[in-house]
């Protein structure tokens, strides 16, 4: 299956490295060269996964995010300077499900997108996990793709479901970032502490806002595992 991937930098030779990049790796590719041009190609080609700058003028990367996680849950792979520590955290807790830095190798984000497309579309085996997770009213279907909470629908990205998976596989496990990070990432890629910290953080405000504040522990200089998970008093 053919994967169509929306490129939006206002970079052209950015683009082109990029183009290039997944076109070899089979990918279909479509371009935007600003924010709002983006949105609209978004509305009318429906991607599979956005790479999307962070920094460009008029309507930014974290704007383009913002508007479209109203709708959509989009696999969304930001691009950033290695000066945007703050932006890139913060593209993460809006929704963002990774990210690039630049300079980066072309190889490496090819590897990154094609883990983000298997963790969008993967239906784990019987052997790797029940059909059916829950911990007290949260609910993850993995072979649906879809989580609950209290029967509300809980809109979580591909890297969001992989972790939330592994801790309600062991719920009263504590996981370490490494652990965490292997169960929503492949092929050995280094990803930051950080980077588990904003996801963990993103998890933790969607179910708040479900009015569950005992969604995820922190475990003081260890890791996290998983929390209560009911609705609050």
């Amino acid at each position: 299956m053919t994967h169509r991937i929306l490129i939006v930098d206002d970079e052209t030779r950015i683009r082109e490295v990029i183009r290039v990049a997944l076109r070899k790796a089979g990918m279909d590719v479509i371009e935007a060269r600003d924010g709002r041009e983006a949105l609209r190609l978004f509305a009318s080609a429906h991607p599979e996964l956005i790479i999307l700058d962070i920094g460009m003028p008029e309507l930014d990367g974290l704007e383009v995010c913002r508007e479209l996680r109203k709708t959509s849950d989009v696999p969304i792979l930001f691009l950033s300077a290695r000066d945007e520590e703050i932006d890139r955290v913060l593209g993460l807790e809006i929704g963002g499900d990774d990210y690039v830095t630049k300079p980066f190798s072309p190889r490496e984000l090819v590897a990154r997108v094609n883990v983000i497309l298997r963790r969008s579309t993967a239906r784990p085996t019987p052997e790797a996990t029940q059909a059916t997770l829950t911990q007290g009213s949260l609910s993850l279907d993995s072979e649906q793709h879809v989580a609950s909470f209290a029967g509300q629908p809980l809109r979580l990205t591909a890297i969001e479901f992989a972790i939330l998976r592994a801790l309600l596989t062991r719920p009263n496990a504590v996981f370490n970032r490494e652990q965490l990070i292997r169960a929503a990432y492949q092929f050995n890629i280094q990803v930051s502490d950080r980077t588990i910290d904003s996801h963990i953080r993103n998890i933790r405000a969607k179910l708040a806002a479900l009015h569950c504040d005992s969604a995820i522990d922190t475990v003081y200089s260890i890791g996290f595992r998983l929390g209560r998970c009911e609705k609050n008093p």
